[in-house]
């Protein structure tokens, strides 16, 4: 298990107090694979440093890990928050060679909504291609409890979060392209937050579209186990081996292709 370097706190990606991000890294890491980790809280809440503990489980298994935090409803509604997600990500894929990551090998991590935010960003592509300069590449999804295709949405809150509740556009299982970079995706069957057919009808669209995907269904586990088990002392993770199951599958996915850049007299 790799020792950790010092957390880098709090660095800007965008303006404002919760466009910031923490970067957690394996001591020594060079060119090591990259998470991007979005967390939960109902699109309206949560704190970065709450999920220190992602960040260590992960750089400990050799990931270079971003924990960012984002704008939340009421502040901001549908799509800020995967607007957010996406300049956290294209900061990452600028400026994680310097924290010893590897730009090419940047997978997208969430739970609950954070999972949501995860998914969007790994299959629709116009939000990392709103930047400039060629989109990051994505070499993986990972969702623990996501929401994926909840329509009808039927939280008052929620709805105006949203912007109406019955907005195709906002579920992920609607942008699933040809081809789609392989996943894993995490739920419990006794998750009565978010009904876990979401993951599986989310695994189901993306075999479809010729994707590889890992649906990982634990019994008798609720909504917050499935990612608080990250934090789960090593002699106890055999109960849920959450942990395994992420650094197996970054470990055993490759560097997405990357097709070439076009030249000026091609995009003429």
């Amino acid at each position: 298990m790799a020792a950790l370097a010092p957390i880098v706190r709090s660095v800007p990606y965008g303006d404002g107090p919760r466009r910031t991000l923490d970067v957690y890294a394996p001591r020594g890491a060079a060119a090591a694979p990259v998470v991007v980790f979005f967390y939960g809280g109902s699109w309206q809440g949560g704190r970065k440093e709450t999920y220190r503990f992602v960040g260590k489980a992960l750089a400990r298994r050799g990931i270079v890990t971003v924990v960012a935090d984002y704008r939340v409803h009421p502040e901001i509604a549908y799509p800020a928050f995967i607007e957010d997600g996406a300049e956290a990500v294209r900061w990452t894929a600028r400026q994680i060679a310097g924290h010893g990551g590897d730009p090419g090998r940047i997978f997208v991590m969430g739970h609950s909504a954070g999972a949501h935010i995860a998914a969007m960003l790994a299959l629709d592509g116009r939000w990392l291609a709103a930047g400039p300069g060629r989109p990051p590449a994505i070499a993986g999804l990972i969702g623990l409890s996501g929401p994926y295709d909840f329509l009808p949405i039927r939280d008052p809150v929620l709805i105006r979060a949203f912007g109406g509740a019955n907005r195709t556009d906002t579920q992920p299982i609607r942008h699933v392209p040809a081809r789609p970079p392989p996943a894993l995706l995490i739920t419990g069957t006794a998750d009565r937050l978010v009904d876990p057919g979401n993951s599986a009808r989310l695994a189901a669209r993306l075999e479809e579209q010729g994707g590889k995907v890992r649906l990982v269904r634990y019994r008798f586990v609720g909504h917050i186990l499935a990612v608080a088990a990250l934090a789960l002392p090593l002699p106890f993770r055999w109960i849920l081996p959450v942990i395994d199951e992420v650094a197996n599958f970054v470990a055993s996915t490759p560097r997405p292709a990357v097709a070439p850049a076009r030249t000026v007299a091609e995009v003429a």
